[in-house]
């Protein structure tokens, strides 16, 4: 078995590594080469943390696996440790013999990032220029690096539950150049694309925020009962997302689909778009959204190609288990 430590994540994996591997992977499940099982997902009574299990097979990578963790919202004020804990355990799809252990923390931001990047690639106008941001905690900075990339964004503009908080996020973009500006909700109106990142369990984003041709990218909601966004704004909008079956039960899309304002119909898989079946945006003043819920699929792409690096760079530690 091969073992690839947390701490080696960061020099092995780039944010472009990350984007192809979920893009690809992405592509498969729409394609039907991929596909996620049921997720577990429970709050433990202890610590106040939720903790699951994803996982799923690719057939087109033969990869097969699973990650394992969750949320523990004490970590950081406590012990110092980031709220995400995560492993990654992938195995042998011929003989179902355990192949390797990745550490998931990291990967797990890399992934998260590359989903809502994957998602303005495809679906925000090509000349979107101001960024919105609601949220700025750790997840926050990854999502603002990566769609930094994606577009020429003359303009950062954040809101988060804690202001104090705002200064992670500007900090991301003003080491990118990208002038940033602290605004109220309602400002929310200017930007072309928004990416909400929050943990939040009542809607933040009402549908009045959200400007005519705007792309949405809601990068929190991954549990019965999350919300961050208005149910009417996805009445509004064209929505995307990973996986629809996901979607429907513990994203975003959930609540709009028990209010009776979407249909599980109305929701398709951006991996569509990304293979060309699908024509994506269709308009400049159409408003699209990806529900990023967060498969296990990703996990295992971003964790399959960090160990091919780990072997490639002798890093992998090899273990008889």
């Amino acid at each position: 078995m091969l073992i690839v430590p947390e701490r080696e994540i960061a020099n092995l994996m780039t944010r472009q590594a990350a984007f192809e591997a979920v893009e690809k992977v992405f592509a498969a499940m729409a394609a039907g080469d991929a596909y996620n099982f049921p997720v577990v997902r429970e709050a433990i009574g202890h610590e106040d943390a939720l903790y699951g299990f994803k996982g799923g097979f690719d057939r087109a990578g033969l990869t097969l696996g699973l990650k394992a963790g969750g949320y523990w919202p004490n970590n950081l004020e406590k012990r110092g440790l980031i709220n995400h804990q995560s492993t990654v355990f992938l195995f042998d799809p011929d003989t179902g013999k355990v192949k390797a252990m990745v550490g998931g923390n990291l990967l797990t931001a890399l992934r998260t990032a590359a989903a809502s990047s994957v998602s303005i690639k495809h679906l925000a106008r090509p000349d979107a220029r101001v960024l919105g941001m609601v949220g700025a905690g750790h997840q926050a900075t990854f999502q603002l690096r990566a769609a930094l990339e994606q577009r020429s964004f003359d303009k950062v503009i954040g809101w988060n539950y804690h202001p104090e908080m705002l200064p992670n996020i500007q900090k991301v973009a003003d080491e990118a150049g990208v002038p940033f500006e602290t605004v109220e909700l309602n400002g929310m109106r200017q930007a072309d694309v928004i990416i909400s990142i929050t943990s939040a369990f009542a809607p933040s984003l009402m549908a009045d925020h959200v400007a005519p041709g705007c792309h949405v990218a809601c990068m929190g909601t991954d549990t019965k009962g999350k919300q961050e966004v208005e149910a009417a704004l996805l009445a509004r909008a064209t929505v995307f997302t990973d996986e629809v079956a996901q979607s429907v039960q513990i994203g975003e899309a959930q609540h709009a689909v028990a209010q009776g304002l979407i249909a599980e119909s109305d929701v398709t898989q951006i991996g569509a778009v990304i293979n060309g079946t699908h024509p994506g945006r269709d308009s400049d003043d159409q408003i699209t959204l990806f529900d990023g819920t967060g498969v296990g699929l990703q996990d295992l792409a971003v964790a399959a190609s960090v160990v091919d690096l780990a072997v490639q760079q002798g890093i992998a530690i090899t273990v008889d288990f």
